[in-house]
């Protein structure tokens, strides 16, 4: 099937858009938008991650879990919020640790799109989400392609950087080959979690400190 994605990203993953899981996933997006439900985030925006980081741009995996389920928040690409959208308590408490460790001044904005733009896939594990229902397309067929995803970066790219917050996202690490690749873990940064072990972790400097080792331009992280 036809999916509007960032062309490297379509080479890469093009076998996953025929099997019956994606199928699955655009039915059951075509079914809630048949039932009236609003999801975020809007359609232009699902594949917006790969877009903004094409497949050979990728340096660093920054795996979330959900997107936003608030109006106007989500915009696909994991813990950023759009322009004009006070930032999250966990997008917060990522600036926290970014000032501490590297000395970029807290920003006034949650929008992380230079990250992306820097070579940071802010990958979602879920690619849409009913508004006001957090989870809720979680069993949908994401996870397979998302997985897919980190499993194709894995095999098919070295020395990347894979930021793994929260237990939900260090059980990715399977799909990660540490002989080609670096896997950084941490306590979510969640208000109910940061204090055990993400304030303090430094993966900001330990990302460019890896990323120089392998003769690659660190993620300047100022927003």
């Amino acid at each position: 099937m036809e999916v509007k994605i960032e062309q490297g990203w379509k080479e890469a993953l093009k076998q996953e858009f025929t099997k019956p899981y994606f199928i699955q996933v655009v039915t059951h997006l075509r079914a809630e938008k048949m039932a009236n439900k609003t999801i975020y985030p809007a359609g232009s925006f699902i594949f917006n991650a790969f877009d903004k980081t094409p497949f050979g741009k990728v340096k660093v995996v920054l795996l979330g879990q959900d997107p936003y389920h608030g109006p106007g928040q989500a915009h696909g690409l994991s813990f950023s919020v759009q322009d004009g959208v006070r930032p999250p308590p966990s997008l917060v408490n990522i600036f926290k640790e970014l000032h501490d460790d590297v000395g970029v001044p807290i920003p006034k904005h949650g929008n992380l799109t230079h990250w992306a733009e820097e070579g940071v896939l802010l990958l979602n594990a879920s690619l849409t989400v009913r508004a006001g229902e957090p989870m809720s397309h979680a069993k949908a067929g994401w996870a397979e392609f998302t997985d897919s995803v980190i499993k194709k970066l894995s095999s098919e790219r070295e020395q990347l950087v894979f930021l793994f917050w929260g237990k939900f996202a260090q059980e990715k690490q399977v799909l990660v080959d540490e002989t080609k690749h670096q896997v950084l873990k941490a306590a979510h940064p969640s208000p109910y979690s940061a204090n055990n072990g993400f304030f303090g972790c430094k993966h900001f400097s330990k990302t460019n400190e890896y990323l120089v080792r392998q003769g690659i331009d660190p993620i300047d992280w100022k927003l």
